[in-house]
């Protein structure tokens, strides 16, 4: 056992004992901030009726508002439209969420409170990130259902909804590594704000997410053809229209490990450098 004092004297706060350096102990601690992050979520359900209504809104205007104007033929507009509705709100929510609340822990001191706290560092972030998972996969089944309410069907099976829906859960995690990063370098929680979404409406629009990448310019095309939306987007297509998993696929899991295994090292150091 480690006294209070010994917590309190001996500065970051990382166990030094076998025990808790254990994986035991590193999964107890990320689950512990998860579930904190989470108790925070009930205390303030604007954060999920931002991440809910935000789709539902996007679902009506692209479904009732422009879906009539758009042409993909195939199957409709709409089997088209939720898959990208589906990448647009877990991006959003993922990098959006991530980037405000980590900057707001930084800002109000509750980081130096958990430095006294005889935990690992790198759970502090762990737990962030799988909170934001688990808050976004409430947000998916409610699209679910309203996806089903406008049409949508999962063609493909169910076997192949399931894995396109962890393929999409593993992009929300990694790009909520991003915006763990973007929190933790911003001033304060305003300046987070911008920095969380300013850009992620170019990133998320010009893609295949509403329109085909053909009615685009062919310089800009150069790049939607290759974004990492598009590529989901296009794997989840595949996935719940025909049940099949091809370069598309593979190009957003690719996508995915490369943002993990750029942004969570560089998220943990920054953590441990703004934690001293």
């Amino acid at each position: 056992m480690v006294s209070m004092d010994q917590v309190f004297a001996s500065g970051p706060a990382i166990r030094t004992d076998a025990a808790s350096t254990s994986p035991r102990w590193w999964l107890s601690d990320a689950w512990q901030m998860a579930l904190r992050n989470l108790r925070r979520i009930q205390r303030t359900p604007e954060l999920v009726m931002y991440a809910v209504v935000q789709p539902l809104m996007f679902i009506v205007l692209f479904a009732y508002v422009f879906g009539g104007a758009i042409n993909v033929g195939g199957s409709g507009y709409r089997q088209f439209l939720m898959p990208g509705i589906f990448v647009m709100m877990v991006l959003f929510s993922s990098v959006a969420a991530t980037t405000v609340t980590l900057a707001e822990d930084m800002q109000r001191g509750i980081i130096d409170r958990f430095r006294s706290m005889p935990m690992t560092r790198s759970s502090v972030l762990v737990g962030r990130t799988l909170s934001e998972v688990i808050r976004t996969l409430v947000a998916v089944v409610v699209m679910i259902v309203m996806g089903l309410v406008i049409g949508f069907r999962f063609k493909g099976g169910l076997d192949a909804a399931v894995a396109g829906f962890a393929l999409l859960l593993l992009f929300g995690c990694a790009f909520s590594w991003l915006g763990a990063v973007l929190g933790l370098t911003a001033p304060n929680a305003e300046a987070a704000s911008s920095a969380g979404t300013f850009w992620l409406f170019p990133f998320a629009f010009i893609s295949s997410a509403f329109v085909p990448t053909d009615s685009m310019p062919g310089w800009l095309r150069v790049y939607a053809d290759h974004s990492p939306v598009t590529v989901t987007v296009n794997a989840l297509r595949d996935a719940f229209e025909r049940g099949e998993f091809g370069s598309a696929a593979l190009q957003s899991f690719i996508w995915s490990v490369g943002i993990l295994a750029v942004f969570a090292p560089l998220a943990t150091a920054l953590y441990a450098r703004r934690s001293r």
